[in-house]
């Protein structure tokens, strides 16, 4: 069976919020609690959690892999998150921080058995090539939990990466830069713009952005999407697709149908728990794909 060109779309919905419950859950907030992280805000522990593959990621490497926040959001929060928790303290406590939600996710659920979707997911995770994908090679050299439910977020998270570090390349190979490309997404109506606030960009950073879209007629008078824009965004969208497909072209048509019906229930599950702000920037089934 060839691979439909929209599947590696289709196993991204699916595995993003599998991944991202360790932003959102409060058994990962407790633990970065724990750890001695301010929680008033989730950002503290994001980039500890997401950049402790790493080691002690500096602001700068964080800035390149994190590419839609502004530098100075970053440099709020590191190098100085090490100094509260080594890297991997942060990764045993994200590993126990996922543990903790997922027990509790399904104990009672009645899901089926997720020994085979871990099986098929690692598969898919391991035949992932990260040359030139960073987020993703870290994630790739941590070892692999034996529990089924943490191999298939280890999973997620690789996969997840190896897309958003590919999402990263179509973005620069359309000329958008970190703060662009946030506004051209927003100019398509995918994401409310107060939904990146959290992203850092100052209001005169994000109209300059605004106006080297618009000089280059992405964008008109009103910030809203041109043609000319909306196709940029769409070959942004259909390479992030086509960089994305390598996993699953290797798992194949048929082994990857398999899983993402065995991950359906627990999508499901994860979605309805109520986690994930509406609208938002995760893409989880309302923005056609994520901005990195």
């Amino acid at each position: 069976m060839p691979l439909d060109r929209a599947l590696p779309r289709r196993a991204w919905h699916h595995l993003e919020p599998l991944h991202a419950v360790l932003y959102y859950a409060p058994e990962a907030f407790a633990e970065a609690e724990a750890l001695g992280y301010d929680t008033a805000t989730r950002w503290p522990s994001y980039f500890a959690w997401r950049t402790a593959p790493f080691g002690a990621a500096s602001a700068e490497l964080a800035t390149a892999v994190c590419y839609s926040f502004s530098p100075a959001v970053v440099a709020e929060h590191l190098p100085a998150a090490w100094s509260v928790a080594a890297p991997e303290k942060v990764l045993s406590a994200r590993l126990r921080g996922v543990d903790a939600f997922y027990r509790g996710l399904l104990a009672g659920a009645g899901l089926p058995d997720l020994d085979e979707a871990a099986e098929l997911a690692r598969a898919a995770a391991e035949s992932a090539v990260t040359a030139g994908r960073p987020l993703a090679a870290a994630n790739a050299a941590l070892p692999w939990p034996e529990e089924p439910h943490l191999a298939i977020w280890q999973a997620a998270t690789v996969l997840r990466e190896h897309r958003g570090d590919g999402h990263l390349t179509a973005l620069q190979a359309v000329g958008l830069d970190p703060c662009e490309s946030l506004v051209s997404l927003a100019a398509t109506g995918a994401v409310a713009v107060p939904d990146f606030a959290g992203r850092g960009w100052t209001g005169e950073e994000w109209a300059a952005a605004a106006e080297r879209l618009a000089a280059r007629g992405w964008v008109d008078a009103e910030g809203r999407a041109t043609d000319t824009g909306r196709a940029g965004r769409n070959e942004v969208e259909r390479l992030t697709d086509e960089l994305a497909a390598a996993p699953w072209e290797a798992l194949g048509a048929e082994r990857t149908e398999r899983l993402l019906g065995l991950l359906g229930p627990l999508f499901l599950t994860v979605v309805r728990a109520g986690l994930f702000p509406p609208g938002g920037t995760l893409g989880i089934m309302t923005v056609p794909a994520p901005t990195w």
